[in-house]
Order: structure tokens, then sequence, then C-alpha cells
């Protein structure tokens, strides 16, 4: 099954690289029982562009050629083997580049698209599970579509080190879409300095309001402090061994640590044998604080159980 690319223009989603009207792709496409996952960069890719395009590198099912190939969100979410029920891979792309609060003042809009794009899927797939992925920047578009869909448009949304206050996630998760959703909010003291730079240079919806980072719960909600070792441990114990994290501050281990993205296709493929409440009791009921990663002394790294010893 081809990944079906789609761009927010605005608040119009046309198909990339094309200003056709992105629905004639939805309707050729074969009926089948897979899940629909939508997929959403972050800041700093646009459509298009000759170095930051999202459609040939994280979300391409063969990424472009780049000192560090990045990998292959629909390949590793379980896409492109070609089996009938592999289900429908949808990567949207919206403009996030330039500077931050421009990037963000752009994602309502793109969001509305975004929102468009779920009302079509749910009409074509009404029977099928429907879920989204995104990483930083890109939760804030699935927070804005949830304000424009009805009840049961999403079942599942992954939120990889999100980049949005938590007032507004919270507003989100409130509406009808919203309380029928379960949102997974993946977050690392690795990722603290983007958090804070998040915080100093876009304004709050509220005083004193806090990016997401922080975590939260909510009853459709966990979060998963990837670098926690009790959160790595109930993960472990549960069939997902992640790696350890390799940085102190790191913006992407959310989708480029070991094991992350299998924990993700599962997550997504198999909701009825991950139920959000075998994840909310394994956890730490609160979220190490801010910097204490950067400030913690060096430990020794210890490795995985599937790695092997070089013989």
């Amino acid at each position: 099954m081809p990944v079906i690319r789609i761009d927010a223009e605005a608040e119009r989603p046309v198909l990339h690289c094309s200003n056709e009207w992105f629905e004639w792709a939805l309707d050729q496409q074969d009926d089948g029982t897979g899940p629909v996952i939508v997929m959403i960069h972050g800041y700093k890719y646009q459509p298009g562009h000759s170095a930051h395009c999202p459609h040939r590198q994280i979300m391409a099912l063969h990424p472009r050629e780049l000192p560090h190939r990045p990998p292959s969100w629909p390949r590793n979410l379980g896409f492109g083997a070609g089996h009938r029920n592999e289900g429908l891979a949808v990567a949207f792309g919206w403009d996030a580049r330039g500077w931050l609060w421009d990037a963000q003042r752009r994602a309502p809009e793109a969001g509305r698209a975004l929102a468009k794009v779920m009302t079509a899927l749910r009409e074509r797939h009404p029977n099928r599970p429907i879920h989204v992925i995104a990483h930083s920047m890109g939760i804030e578009l699935v927070q804005e579509a949830l304000f424009h869909l009805p009840p049961r448009a999403i079942d599942r949304i992954i939120a990889m080190t999100g980049a949005s206050y938590l007032s507004r996630t919270l507003a989100a998760l409130e509406t009808p879409a919203g309380r029928s959703a379960e949102f997974i909010n993946v977050t690392s003291r690795e990722n603290d300095a983007f958090d804070f730079m998040f915080e100093r240079l876009i304004a709050p919806p509220q005083v004193h309001d806090t990016a997401i980072g922080h975590g939260f719960s909510a009853p459709n909600a966990v979060t998963l402090q990837l670098d926690c070792p009790g959160t790595l441990t109930h993960l472990s114990q549960i069939g997902f061994p992640i790696a350890q994290p390799q940085r102190r501050i790191c913006h992407w281990s959310s989708y480029t640590r070991h094991g992350v993205l299998r924990f993700y296709r599962d997550l997504l493929r198999r909701r009825e044998a991950l139920p959000l409440s075998l994840l909310q009791r394994g956890v730490p009921g609160a979220t190490a604080p801010r910097w204490s990663r950067l400030l913690a002394p060096p430990v020794a790294m210890r490795p995985l159980p599937f790695v092997q010893n070089a013989s």
C-alpha cells in the first residue's frame, strides 16, 4: 500500500506536488481491515523543500540519503510490506519552517486542513481504527483538529515530545472528539531545552502554563517519560525493550531510540492488547523534574537484552 501524501495549503488539504483535491486519492484505495495511521511532522520541515521535505525523509518509505539517514515512520509502523490488510498510511505535511512563532501561527490553519482529512477518512472507513502520530509542533495541528471533529473521529493519538501547552491540550481533550480519543504523551528530559525554548518564544494561553513535556494525567491520557528507568522497566516487562537514552539533550529520541517505533507500531495496531489502562498503571505517578537529566552525573550504560556481544 503506498503512502498517501497530503499537504496543507492554509486550511485546504491538497495532494503533495499537485493541486488536486486530496479526496481523489482516498477514493482510489481498496477497502481493508488494517488501521488508518496519519503521520504529522514537526518544526523545520516544509513540503517540497529541497533539503527539508518530510515526504522525502521521515514520512517516506525509503528516506533520501543524508549524513544520518532518518528512520522511515511508515515502514517502522508496519507499512510497505505489500500485505493487503496492512492498512492505510497518510503523510500530512505543512509549512513548519521559519521562525518558531511563524510556524506556530500557521499551525491552527494546518490543523483545520487536517480536520477535513480526518473527516473524509472517517466517512470512508467508519469501522476501521483511525490513529494519529505527531512529533513536536505537529501535535498542535492534532489539537486544533479536535475542535472541529465529531466524537470517535480519532481513536488513538501519540504525541512524540509534543511542543504544546498543557492548557491547550486539556481543552482539546475536553472536546467531543477529544473525550473519545486516547492520548499518549511521550516525553523525555532529553527534550527539556526544547520545551524551555518553546515556553520562552511562544506566549502561553494562560498564566503559569507549561509545556506538556512536564507531563499530565487525564482519564484518557498517559505520560510516558522515555528516559525514566521505571517507565523503561515497565515497557520492557510488557514486551517492549527500548534503548537507554544516549544523550543529555535530544529533540528526536522519541522516534530515533532503538525499539520505540516498534512500540508505537503495536500501540496503533494492537490497541486491544495494549489498553491505556495497562500503560497507566505501570508508570511512575510523576515525571522527573526539568533539567534533572542535564544535571545528573554520568552513568554507565547497560546493553539491552536483545543486543548481543560481537563474537
